[in-house]
């Protein structure tokens, strides 16, 4: 219950804070600060706000690959939180290879979009 009040919480904020504009208190990527380079998760933030106010185009822009992935990781978000409120404890596994193949893709959308 606290992970979804949390959860909750943060898109509160997020739906009135807007992280197209500067100024505002939202972490930077830390790999961005450092390397002046997207990661793969650059612009999970405006993606969400995206979201939120109902433009997935604008989302889609924003990180195309998160914008994919993110249907499963809130599935398996939701499963996690209804087998946490049934009691019971559920980890999602992934086989080696799907792992080795998650790293590829991850590796493979930061090349791209860091060569435009």
């Amino acid at each position: 219950m606290a992970t979804l009040a949390a959860g909750a919480a943060a898109c509160a904020y997020l739906y009135r804070t807007d992280p197209h504009q500067s100024g505002h208190w939202l972490p930077r990527c830390p790999f961005n600060w450092l390397t002046g380079l997207l990661c793969p998760a650059c612009g999970g933030t405006r993606l969400v706000y995206d979201l939120l106010h109902g433009d997935p185009v604008r989302a889609f822009h924003e990180n195309a690959l998160m914008f994919v992935v993110s249907p499963a990781a809130l599935w398996a978000f939701g499963r996690w939180v209804v087998e946490g409120l049934r009691g019971r404890d559920w980890r999602p596994v992934l086989s080696t290879r799907a792992q080795y193949a998650l790293m590829a893709v991850a590796v493979a959308w930061t090349v791209l979009r860091n060569l435009r």
